[in-house]
């Protein structure tokens, strides 16, 4: 099992900073988004993971590869745990470029002669999960159970007329259908889909084909995953845990608070901000 990470958009949202840095690259607290998921992945079993980025980020590259100078440093002035922040995961990296944003089912192609045919983890930095089991290690349950593709949803109880919705089947499990943005009242469920998903190999033989038919302007998931749900390989899971939406600012600054108020040291500053204001 390979693990994807699309990394590739400009993250305008987040404009001026991601003018120079990559989005996936702003931190929570000392540690980078994509960071995150990388540790989920590992912890998933899953030790090659391929990066979709593009031009002017680099800097992904740099971060999961060796840091001579200040492991060299560290080592020399014997400071194991400072060696073991700046060490690299124990994974195996590929990187690609999409040099044309044109959409995420384009982008998923670039990855797509890295798999070997395998069956992989696709992820957003956008969607940071936190819980006893990583989210992938979940998808990779259902996966193992049915054989099927799989995408993680969360249940959202109010509006969900800005999302993708999934269109559960009866038995609960698979899934017959998916609305992107329904009309309020219209929606089959509440169940949203989030940025983590298991593609089987012949998931990526539709998208192929679909992208073969495509008329221009971006290409996204929806051909591939629809062929695959007309057969009935499409399960869904609901997440067990906390997940955290760092897409967009307000949600990024939700994100940090969230994981500082899980961190002792950080919880105290938090708590001292708030005594101060009121």
């Amino acid at each position: 099992m390979k693990g994807i990470i699309v990394a590739a958009g400009y993250g305008t949202r987040f404009l001026p900073v991601t003018k120079t840095i990559p989005k996936e690259m702003l931190p929570l607290l000392n540690k980078p988004a994509i960071a995150f998921i990388v540790e989920e992945f590992i912890a998933s079993g899953i030790t090659e993971i391929i990066i979709i980025s593009s031009r002017r980020k680099k800097s992904l590259e740099d971060y999961f590869d060796q840091e001579a100078e200040l492991q060299a440093i560290f080592t020399r002035e014997g400071k194991p745990d400072k060696l073991a922040l700046v060490a690299p995961p124990p994974a195996h990296f590929a990187f690609v470029r999409q040099t044309e944003m044109r959409g995420t089912g384009h982008a998923l192609l670039q990855a797509a002669p890295l798999l070997g045919n395998e069956p992989c983890v696709v992820a957003f930095p956008d969607d940071i999960h936190f819980g006893s089991v990583p989210l992938a290690r979940q998808l990779i349950a259902v996966y193992e159970a049915t054989g099927c593709c799989v995408l993680s949803s969360v249940h959202e109880p109010g509006d969900v007329s800005r999302y993708g919705v999934i269109d559960p089947a009866p038995d609960g499990l698979h899934m017959k259908g998916f609305v992107e943005k329904p009309k309020a009242g219209s929606e089959p469920s509440h169940e949203i889909s989030i940025g983590r998903y298991l593609y089987t190999p012949e998931f990526f033989q539709y998208l192929a084909e679909g992208w073969q038919r495509h008329q221009g302007g971006e290409y996204y998931h929806l051909y591939a995953l629809e062929k695959m749900m007309r057969q009935n390989k499409v399960a869904w899971k609901r997440l067990d845990g906390l997940r955290l939406d760092t897409g967009e600012p307000d949600g990024y600054l939700d994100a940090i608070l969230e994981y500082a108020w899980m961190q002792a040291g950080s919880r105290k500053v938090i708590e001292s901000f708030i005594a101060r204001k009121k």
